[in-house]
């Protein structure tokens, strides 16, 4: 593998994301690392070496073949001397490309202003790009100052102070100007250094297109999460102080912080127009850049609440109570609990838990489902609901289907929500007991209601066969044309067709009306299980059975004739005694049924057979008794 870029610090977050880009783009690259282990999966086109910068010894092996090298690491967690590990790990860097050959060292240091006093820790950052230049080999070093993205510590510094703190005291540094830049922006930058002209160097200022206070920057974050808070500035509040406060409240280490802090004095803006000239970059609004962040750190602010039960039944049955929750079917558990949370709902201005369902048995994506929305929606696997009612934060309600083995099956149920602030982390908190005694409650149900179907409610199998004079694709054209439903209805006098969209393709759906005059009943059915020439499948989502599934099979026999197969799946309503009952009425009328279908699908073959006939026996040069044989 021809490897001409050293990446070190790719177990950060500047680092990691950089490397990824690299293994996207198929461009080999070699890491260095103090432990391997660290670095997760990669990609072949990446080498892993252990080294360790502050080793000089162990740099020597890593710098082989090298053209450019990447020097993305920093020891500002390495405790009161970090300053000093930061230059001598800079210099014995910068020594050992010089000793390789190394034509280019890139360099990520911190944005800051020269005119003005510079924090410790921006004062070492420049040192360590001085030291890197010492050397002698061409350095390319982006000076950027707070970036955002998840992951990174600036960020994470004000989303934490933004989502727990709704009162702010805060020091006279929240007035300080700043030029935050995205973390896409900065790898652009980065990535962008590999093609610049041989012996290029110099120093860029790389920023966003805003320039605005802390407190503008934490402001803009709380509008983005709905959050409303008070930043009050004051002056007394030392840098010191101020890290030391940060460390209570954020998630960083009290000296990451502190260091991080020190230099919120000085203004980090862009005062160089080097960087867009040179690379032409364009660079992302705060806006989208706070947007992405938020979308991509969601996984770490996410709480779930997860339990799963394992049913004796097949998936579909599984199911099948998950798809009905809600409406006047209920929640299955705690119906009065349901009803007071709908009732405080109203009380704060929110919709409720009174809305009910468009569908008892069926649910498609955007169906409301009382104080809910079908999210995503998946027959017999999955129903994600999405909280339409008031809450600190989103909430979801997901039930997962799988199978386990041929005839059991697990239901998963997981409650998932997205805090917003400290109200939203105190509601998740304080609801938890209250989880875990109606989700439970729920899914015991459903399981409950589930092995009860099966056990009582097993649908019966009837099957009607015949064999047709023709070739299955073109019997199952014959069914996919408009006309085919009408010519196949039992009587045009009682049965109407109200609406039909789609086709026989999977989410095409039927309606029909049957009866005499304003006496009649409703039928829907939708359509799946679509394959082309072999099968087609009709569900009854409303109407008079509890369970109804025809499939329609085609199946060549030999090159001209067909196995043309109606299987039906159902159930009717009522107990036992009623299905004993009505078995043998149901079955002779299905056998009625299908046997006129049937006969209706073998005449219009025999008569397309008759047609094709005679237009073969009308040719030139056929005497006119000759055709009045063949008609007769």
């Amino acid at each position: 593998m021809d490897v001409r870029v050293l990446l070190t610090g790719a177990t950060g977050h500047i680092g990691g994301r950089l490397l990824r880009r690299f293994e996207q783009a198929g461009r080999p690259v070699r890491c260095l690392v103090r432990q391997p282990v660290r670095l997760g999966p990669t990609r072949s086109t990446t080498e892993v070496v252990q080294g360790d910068c502050l080793d000089e010894e162990t740099l020597d092996h890593a710098m082989a073949g090298i053209d450019t090298a990447y020097y993305l690491v920093h020891s500002m967690a390495a405790g009161r001397d970090f300053a000093d590990a930061d230059r001598r790990a800079a210099e014995n860097f910068a020594r050992a490309s010089a000793r390789a050959g190394v034509r280019r060292i890139v360099y990520l240091g911190g944005l800051t202003d020269a005119a003005e006093s510079r924090s410790r820790h921006l004062e070492r950052r420049a040192q360590t790009g001085d030291a890197l230049r010492a050397s002698g080999v061409p350095v390319v070093e982006f000076r950027a100052g707070i970036v955002v993205g998840a992951g990174s510590l600036s960020f994470e510094m004000i989303q934490a102070l933004v989502e727990r703190l709704p009162v702010m005291i805060c020091p006279r540094w929240i007035a300080t100007l700043t030029q935050p830049i995205a973390i896409d922006d900065v790898l652009a930058y980065l990535e962008a250094a590999l093609d610049l002209p041989e012996g290029a160097r110099g120093v860029f200022e790389i920023g966003g297109p805003d320039v605005l206070s802390y407190g503008e920057m934490m402001r803009q974050y709380a509008r983005l999460r709905g959050l409303r808070r008070l930043l009050l500035p004051v002056p007394v509040l030392t840098p010191r102080l101020s890290g030391l406060w940060l460390a209570l409240v954020t998630p960083t280490q009290a000296r990451v912080g502190r260091a991080l802090v020190e230099g919120l004095k000085s203004a980090t803006v862009v005062r160089s127009t080097a960087a867009h000239e040179t690379f032409r970059i364009e660079p992302t609004p705060l806006r989208d850049a706070f947007l992405k962040a938020i979308n991509e750190g969601s996984t770490e602010r996410m709480k779930t609440d997860t339990r799963a039960v394992v049913v004796d039944v097949p998936q579909a049955l599984a199911f099948a109570p998950v798809r009905r929750i809600g409406g006047a079917t209920g929640w299955y558990f705690g119906h009065l609990l349901w009803s007071v949370r709908g009732w405080l709902d109203r009380c704060l201005g929110g919709i409720g838990m009174t809305r009910g369902r468009r569908d008892p048995e069926s649910c498609v994506v955007g169906d409301v489902i009382d104080g809910w929305t079908v999210e995503t929606y998946e027959p017999d696997r999955l129903l994600r609901l999405s909280a339409d009612i008031k809450l600190p934060g989103r909430g979801w309600l997901e039930f997962e289907v799988t199978p386990v083995g041929a005839m059991r099956s697990r239901i998963r149920q997981t409650a998932t929500f997205d805090p917003r602030g400290l109200l939203g982390r105190a509601y998740w908190y304080l609801s938890l007991p209250l989880h875990a005694v109606m989700f439970r409650g729920m899914l015991a149900r459903i399981a409950r209601r589930a092995v009860d179907a099966a056990a009582s409610d097993a649908p019966d199998v009837f099957t009607y066969r015949s064999i047709m004079i023709g070739q299955a694709a073109d019997v199952f054209r014959w069914h996919e044309r408009p006309e085919a439903l009408l010519d196949l209805l039992p009587s045009r006098r009682f049965v109407r067709i109200e609406r039909r969209t789609g086709g026989l393709r999977d989410g095409g759906s039927v309606a029909f009306s049957i009866g005499i005059g304003p006496l009649r009943m409703r039928w829907e059915a939708r359509h799946d299980g679509y394959c082309l020439g072999e099968r087609f499948c009709d569900e009854q989502i409303r109407g008079p059975f509890r369970i109804w599934r025809h499939t329609h099979r085609f199946v060549a026999v030999g090159t001209e004739q067909t196995l043309y197969e109606d299987r039906v799946e159902y159930a009717l309503p009522g107990g036992r005694g009623i299905a004993r009952l009505a078995r043998p009425v149901v079955r002779l009328l299905l056998a009625r049924m299908f046997a006129r279908r049937h006969q209706i699908v073998r005449a219009a073959f025999a008569d397309a057979r008759d047609a094709a006939l005679r237009r073969r026996v009308v040719m030139p040069g056929v005497t006119s008794v000759e055709r009045l044989r063949v008609a007769r």
